[in-house]
C-alpha cells in the first residue's frame, strides 16, 4: 500500500505525502512532473529560485485548486510581509498563497506580524501561516494558542529528537499540519562511506518512507537537484509505510551516522553544493535565502 493524501491537520489541504523545495535546483520539468505524480505540496524556499516559480506558473495555470503553495518569508518584518507576498504573487501569477512560511524562528513571531498576516488572510491573498523552527520546544508553547497553522521541522532518522519534543505533545485530531524537512540528513543517511560495516546505505525513497510512517508527520519535502533525484524521491509514495524491520534498520543505521559525525560537516557539504550553483548563476534570482537550512 502506498502512501495516499492526507488532510494537512486543522487548514483542512488535501495534500500528497511527499513535497518538493526549490533549495537545490527544482525547476519547470521536475515541477511539472512531480505535480502529473500527484505531489501538489510546492514550498517555494528556502531559497526563492526563478526556476521553480516557473514551474509553479505552469502548473498553476493547468488547475490551480489543488495545489498547496507555500512560500517562504525572506524577512520577518510586520511591515515588509505584505511587500513579500505581493512580489510572490506576480512572480508566480497567483490569486493566493496557501501559506506563507516564517523560516528558523527562535521566538514567538511579534502581534504586529500576527497582526499582520490576518489582514492578508482577510484579503484573500493568503490562507494560512506556517513556522520553522530548530527550537522544538516552541512549537510546543505556540501550539497551546494555536498562532500557528503549519509546522516545519527536521526529522530523520538520525535526528529524532521531534518525536518526543514535538509529535508526542501534538493531539490525534484537531492539530497543526506538520511538515518535514532534510529526509536524508543533507545526504549523510544516503552516503555508503558512512554507514555501520557490512550495511548498505538506504535510498533517498528509504528516508522518505522512514519520515512518512511516523502517524504525526503530514508531508515530507524534498530538494531535488534534478529529475533523477526527484524520481528516486518519488519512489516512496508507491512504497507506502516501512515494517516494523525496516523502521529498525533506519533508525541504527541513523544512530551510527549521528555518532560517527558532527553534522556541521554534512551541512557544510549541503551548502557549499548551493553555493557552487549561485556562483555559476544557474538556478538563483532575486529574493534567493539561506535563512533555514535546506530541505
Amino acid at each position: 500500500m502506498g502512501f495516499e493524501r492526507v488532510t494537512l491537520g486543522r487548514t483542512g489541504l488535501s495534500v500528497s505525502r511527499l513535497g518538493v523545495a526549490a533549495s537545490y535546483g527544482t525547476d519547470e520539468a521536475m515541477v511539472e512532473e512531480a505535480v502529473d505524480r500527484g505531489v501538489n505540496y510546492l514550498w517555494w524556499g528556502a531559497l526563492r529560485t526563478k526556476k521553480m516559480a516557473q514551474g509553479i506558473r505552469a502548473v498553476a495555470r493547468k488547475g490551480r485548486e489543488d495545489l498547496v503553495v507555500v512560500m517562504h518569508a525572506v524577512s520577518r518584518k510586520p511591515a515588509t510581509i505584505s511587500k513579500q507576498v505581493e512580489d510572490a504573487l506576480s512572480q508566480l501569477g497567483l490569486d493566493y498563497l496557501d501559506a506563507v512560511l516564517l523560516g528558523n524562528v527562535s521566538h514567538e513571531p511579534a502581534p504586529e506580524l500576527i497582526a499582520q498576516v490576518s489582514k492578508l488572510k482577510e484579503q484573500g491573498k493568503l490562507r494560512f501561516l506556517a513556522l520553522s523552527t530548530h527550537v522544538r520546544p516552541l512549537i510546543v508553547k505556540l501550539e497551546r494558542e494555536r498562532l500557528i497553522d503549519i509546522y516545519h521541522v527536521r526529522y530523520n532518522a538520525a535526528h529524532r529528537g521531534a518525536e518526543t519534543e514535538v509529535f508526542d505533545h501534538l493531539p490525534e485530531q484537531g492539530g497543526p499540519g506538520m511538515v518535514t524537512f532534510t529526509s536524508n540528513r543533507w545526504g549523510s543517511l544516503i552516503d555508503a562511506a558512512r554507514m555501520p560495516a557490512g550495511e548498505p546505505a538506504p535510498s533517498a525513497a528509504d528516508c522518505c518512507r522512514f519520515v512518512l510512517s511516523h502517524p504525526r508527520v503530514h508531508v515530507a519535502c524534498c530538494g531535488p537537484a534534478n529529475l533523477e533525484e526527484l524520481r528516486q524521491n518519488l519512489e516512496c509514495l508507491d512504497a507506502g509505510p516501512m515494517s516494523d524491520e525496516e523502521l529498525d534498520r533506519m533508525r541504527r543505521i541513523g544512530h551510527h551516522v549521528y555518532e560517527s559525525g558532527a553534522p556541521w560537516k554534512a551541512q557544510l557539504s549541503s551548502i557549499s553544493r548551493l553555493v557552487s550553483r549561485r556562483v555559476r548563476g544557474a538556478i538563483f534570482g532575486a529574493g534567493g535565502s539561506a535563512a533555514d537550512p535546506p530541505p
